[in-house]
């Protein structure tokens, strides 16, 4: 392996220090057509091989753009191929260093055939182990399914460039107007990017993230000694103002949270945590940002919207795929109204819902504050199977708001009427107390309480098995 090329410093930068152990250094290309002949093709413009991250395998590709401009052929699939077939029978992750011009025009149908090959691997691969992209220079085209088949994608903020088609070629669009490739185009307003940074922020996010999963779907080994008080209090949670992103942090072992397409649906937060040394993926609703100083930098309704609804959906897929447990922190209290969400909310809730109750590993609900209508059902409610459900004392559980449900229910009664009977009906129907009374509520917990109480059920669930109906698999 060339230490001089990018592609192999990534791959260095990435791996344990002197861990990598390069596959298939002599292979070149094949094909002879348009000058390909007389062209060097040194390992057929990537660099594959395995190594380790804080000593767990994992198997790594790196894309050499020094190299027919990183383009995919024959032989450039047939690595990346063998590696997948290597990480299949051994069960360890691939992570994929993307750096590439895309199709090689020169091996026409045969690359063609090479990323048919390369997508069968993948596919084939999803839900036995983690597949991690990452994007420092173009994926576009064919390339960037490659990077959208996987499991997470990282990608570098300046100089990488993500697309199917390229700016220029979109009708009525310029990269000067709208620059569709870029990391923040794919971050915040597509959804296709999970992390974002400098090369040297993804390769250590690479790391971070790598430590936090499982090596494949049958030995979840994704577990360390826990470092952080069991009983340790969490009260100030209840200054989050609504920024679940904050209070996951306070609630994770030495307040370490992985959050997950940070930039995009900031009204549901995904990411990862370890609870007593255990990773559990967690999934929240979002009314705020805070900003580094705590105070309040953006605010969203406390609504379900489409883009959030399939980013926890895809989220909660993962986990249940790899064995995680799932934690969700409730706060909603309904549907978001516009006509643009209009178009695809029904789907979009009705797959979350579905994704939630067809989940097996263990599911902890905490309601931290308004849990209204069937939105609250979708966010892993007790009626679709979670296993243990936490409520805040001053939650709210119900079909809606006590003082919108007084003036339906007594209309044209008087201000005084609608106000008394709002009051009997958040009493009655509303609080934490009259679900846990019905059943829908195991637990109703303190703020400064609520880490011990979810590792405890946690721990309880540890050994939670639970069957499905027999079918291949739901169309949801």
């Amino acid at each position: 392996m060339s230490s001089t090329s990018k592609a192999s410093q990534r791959i260095n930068a990435l791996l344990d220090e002197n861990s990598f152990v390069e596959i298939g250094a002599l292979v070149t290309a094949r094909a002879t057509d348009f000058d390909l002949k007389q062209t060097a093709t040194p390992s057929d413009g990537v660099i594959t091989g395995y190594g380790v991250i804080d000593g767990n395998l994992v198997y790594v590709y790196s894309q050499d753009a020094s190299v027919l401009n990183g383009t995919v052929g024959e032989m450039h699939a047939k690595k990346i191929a063998n590696l997948y077939d290597l990480a299949m029978k051994t069960g360890a992750p691939v992570i994929g260093l993307l750096d590439s011009a895309g199709f090689r025009l020169q091996e026409s149908t045969d690359a063609l055939d090479a990323f048919g090959t390369i997508y069968r691997k993948m596919a084939d691969a999803s839900g036995v182990i983690p597949q991690v992209s990452a994007v420092f220079g173009n994926c576009g085209g064919g390339l960037a399914v490659m990077a959208a088949m996987s499991d997470f994608t990282f990608m570098e903020e300046k100089d990488a460039r993500l697309f199917v088609n390229s700016p220029n070629a979109i009708a009525g669009n310029t990269i000067a107007k709208c620059d569709t490739s870029s990391a923040e185009f794919q971050s915040k307003e597509a959804g296709n990017v999970d992390f974002t940074g400098s090369e040297a922020e993804v390769i250590f996010g690479i790391r971070n993230l790598i430590s936090m999963l499982p090596a494949n779907n049958e030995e979840n080994l994704a577990f360390e000694e826990g470092t952080d008080d069991l009983n340790r209090l969490t009260a100030e949670i209840s200054g989050c103002q609504g920024d679940s992103a904050a209070a996951l942090a306070i609630i994770a072992d030495n307040h370490d949270f992985v959050e997950i397409k940070a930039d995009y649906a900031k009204n549901m937060v995904c990411g990862f945590m370890r609870l007593d040394g255990v990773t559990v993926g967690a999934v929240a609703n979002r009314s705020a940002v805070l900003d580094e100083e705590g105070n309040v930098a953006e605010t969203f309704e406390k609504a379900l919207t489409p883009a959030g609804c399939e980013k926890a959906a895809d989220f909660v897929n993962f986990c249940d795929a790899f064995d995680i447990p799932v934690l969700s922190l409730t706060d909603v209290t309904g549907y978001a109204a516009c006509e643009c969400c209009e178009k695809k909310l029904a789907r979009a809730a009705a797959h979350l819902t579905f994704t939630f109750a067809n989940a097996t590993v263990p599911k902890v609900n905490v309601i931290m504050g308004k849990a209204f209508g069937s939105a609250y059902i979708a966010m892993n409610s007790k009626a679709i199977g979670a296993d243990i459900t936490i409520a805040c004392p001053d939650a709210q559980i119900g079909s809606m708001d006590a003082n919108l449900a007084a003036k339906i229910m007594y209309e044209g009664q008087g201000a005084e009427v609608i106000k008394e009977k709002a009051a009997e009906y958040a009493a009655l129907q509303n609080s934490a107390v009259s679900a846990a009374r019905r059943g829908y509520v195991d637990q109703i917990v303190e703020a400064g309480d609520l880490r011990k109480y979810i590792i405890g059920a946690f721990e309880m669930l540890f050994t939670k098995c639970e069957e499905r109906p027999v079918k291949k698999h739901g169309t949801v």
